[in-house]
């Protein structure tokens, strides 16, 4: 009976996902308040059904009272979160809201079936995220002078990056790591958006070429630093986002083309002196040839892609504990082994629908600092994905980076968790600007009759 359900519980959720994924980008043509509203409502019951369908099979396989109220709580979690968004801020994106909760959701599902404890400890930070996240958009909506502390942002972005030269530990062949009492963190993670804030504080001063430089020398010791730490992947993100507010503040391509080329020389200057690149370079280039080492992890990680095909081997059918470190830098691999291609497309789907929610706020924002913080954040938030996708199906190394919202790694929903709430922020920002505006435009033509 429970072999019968997860047969047909493969074709069930990837029909469930396809169309919570399709539903994300029918609210970009709804021009009504109310047939978006219709679509929020069908994501949110589509987003209950999934995990219901999901936790049924967990409990079938494991039998444990402890996974069923795992379950309760987390639809608890989840009816409040989507209950104190619409209460608190009636003006908030619905899509950026539902969008965080089920990916939070797929999180929580793949981790409980990898390993419980993980589950557990992932869904207590998330939802002291969501607390702190509850308060975010209403700091960044009301207060205006966010763009005076760039030196103040670099500063703690600097502290925080340096803090694991100080109490740091290594981890998977990376210093990046601080222990807090039971409390891992990863300062890499917290810094991101903090150095978002810095660079579009300083890029909207101004944008001639010495002062780029200057600015540039700050924003070059913060990848350094990750560097030294040999945490690559954060050091990309770091560089990337930096690379696009640069571009987008000063409207000249000839500092991409700086950036690309000071990128490909470090790429080869990183190569040449340190081992573990040239050792991931291989591993990319031909994982078969050192496959009972070094080659391992992404060798099981495509075998585990290749074995789930394009419906999945169902729940507890396949064997993702196969993968190192399955839960964080590999857990996109587990989801398209047991849930099916076509359901981690669906989850692409729905990551680059936020993304364009992202870019579309941005585009609409009127203030050169805020519009350069929703595109800087948008860029880390695409980066990072790109970076974990590419590196499990070895489109590019492997770099370590986790999957945003999904992957086990406290720092890293805590960072993403702040990310949607500082865009919730920017887009009621742009609501009352939008506000604004009409009502100057309804006062100019009263005027005028008059």
């Amino acid at each position: 009976m429970v072999n019968l359900m997860t047969q047909l519980s493969r074709y069930l959720l990837i029909i469930l996902a396809a169309v919570y994924a399709m539903k994300c980008f029918t609210v970009f043509r709804s021009k009504h308040a109310w047939d978006r509203g219709s679509v929020y409502m069908t994501q949110n019951i589509l987003m209950f059904f999934i995990h219901f369908v999901c936790y049924l099979l967990i409990f079938l396989n494991e039998r444990t009272l402890a996974v069923l109220a795992f379950y309760i709580f987390q639809v608890a979690f989840f009816i409040v979160t989507l209950g104190l968004y619409s209460s608190i801020y009636k003006h908030a994106s619905r899509l950026l809201v539902n969008n965080m909760c089920f990916l939070m959701m797929i999180g929580f599902v793949m981790l409980t079936r990898l390993d419980f404890d993980l589950a557990i400890r992932q869904f207590c930070i998330a939802v002291a995220g969501v607390a702190v996240a509850l308060v975010i958009p209403v700091i960044i909506a009301k207060v205006r002078t966010l763009e005076r502390f760039g030196i103040v942002y670099g500063v703690l972005c600097l502290l925080v990056l340096a803090s694991v030269f100080v109490v740091g530990r290594s981890a998977n062949g990376a210093t990046n790591w601080i222990q807090i009492g039971p409390i891992g963190l990863q300062p890499s993670e917290l810094a991101k958006v903090i150095f978002v804030f810095f660079a579009a504080a300083m890029l909207c001063r101004r944008t001639d070429f010495k002062y780029l430089v200057f600015v540039s020398i700050f924003a070059a010791a913060f990848v350094l630093i990750l560097v030294a730490e040999n945490d690559l992947g954060a050091a990309v993100i770091f560089f990337m986002t930096y690379l696009v507010l640069v571009y987008v503040a000063s409207q000249k391509a000839r500092y991409l083309a700086i950036g690309f080329g000071g990128l490909a020389a470090a790429s080869v200057v990183a190569y040449r002196l340190f081992s573990h690149v040239r050792v991931r370079v291989r591993v990319w280039l031909n994982p078969w040839s050192d496959y009972e080492n070094t080659g391992y992890q992404i060798a099981q990680s495509l075998f585990a892609i290749g074995t789930g095909g394009w419906f999945g081997m169902g729940l507890y059918q396949g064997v993702p504990t196969d993968i190192p470190i399955v839960e964080s830098d590999f857990i996109f691999s587990a989801i398209c082994e047991e849930l099916g291609g076509l359901f981690a497309i669906c989850i692409l789907l729905v990551y680059i629908s936020c993304f364009i929610m992202f870019i579309n706020i941005s585009l609409q924002l009127t203030r050169p600092f805020y519009k350069l913080l929703a595109i800087g954040l948008s860029a880390a938030y695409a980066f990072q994905l790109f970076l974990t996708v590419g590196g499990v199906i070895k489109f590019i190394p492997h770099t370590g980076v986790t999957l945003p919202l999904i992957s086990y790694g406290g720092s890293s929903i805590l960072s993403t968790i702040i990310t949607f709430a500082v865009i919730q922020g920017l887009y009621l920002l742009k609501q009352k600007e939008s506000e604004a505006q009409i009502y100057e435009e309804q006062q100019e033509y009263q005027g005028q009759l008059q």
